[in-house]
């Protein structure tokens, strides 16, 4: 990597994921021998230019250890909270407490496991050139309908410019603690860490990315990674 800043993975896994109407915690739920997390993971640090991750568990985990993850990268742990955010914040402390603020933070959901090493390089080299940083996304495709109270539809909007956000979400380390501690301490709202970044003035770029990076929210999302990663694994296999 020569000079270049550090890029480390950050990875939240101290939800619950309901959805997957089971008592396993998502990022746990396993296919091909390997959990979500599991999987994840393997796809982040295999990439060159990642040097290592920092998973973000609830408190009261006790999967993770069980689990005996080794990578060649080191991996290390520490406590999430509450919201989705308050885990992402904990993890770039830790990561600045370890390493200081010249790094790059590559924020993923525990339960993508399928995203591309494209896809990886080309956001990494979008936000290593842009200070706002940069995020994986993809145009939105489908018609866009408003439902009234009554589920009747109201409106068709326009999808024109409008992307779907995904991760990972890239970020110098310095511009996404700061955005998280204002969205905190102010006690906002948001969906994504992207959204912490624009609502302290920043415009992130939009990167481009592969629809097959899911996230797993539902049995049947589980079902299709499995097959794409089969697929993926034998496109790899032909190259």
């Amino acid at each position: 990597m020569g000079n270049k800043v550090p890029v480390w993975a950050v990875v939240p896994a101290a939800g619950t994921g309901t959805r997957m109407q089971s008592d396993i915690p998502k990022q746990y739920l396993s296919f091909q021998g390997k959990t979500l997390i599991e999987h994840s993971l393997d796809r982040l640090l295999s990439h060159p230019e990642i040097d290592g991750a920092v998973v973000v568990l609830r408190d009261d985990d006790t999967t993770w250890a069980a689990l005996d993850y080794l990578a060649e990268k080191p991996v290390f742990t520490t406590a999430g909270g509450k919201e989705r955010y308050d885990s992402v914040y904990s993890g770039l402390t830790t990561l600045q407490y370890r390493f200081g603020n010249e790094a790059i933070a590559l924020v993923h959901d525990a339960v993508r496991p399928l995203v591309s090493h494209r896809d990886l390089s080309n956001v990494i080299d979008a936000a290593r050139g842009h200070s706002a940083g940069a995020i994986l996304a993809a145009p939105v495709t489908d018609t866009l309908k408003q439902e009234g109270d009554s589920m009747e539809i109201i409106n068709t909007l326009s999808r024109e410019g409008l992307w779907c956000a995904l991760t990972p979400q890239v970020f110098h380390l310095q511009t996404l603690l700061n955005a998280l501690k204002q969205v905190i301490d102010s006690n906002l709202a948001i969906t994504d860490d992207a959204q912490a970044v624009e609502l302290s003035g920043h415009t992130p770029l939009l990167v481009a990315g592969d629809v097959s990076n899911l996230k797993i929210t539902s049995p049947a999302d589980l079902a299709l990674a499995e097959r794409i990663w089969l697929d993926q694994r034998d496109q790899q296999d032909d190259e």
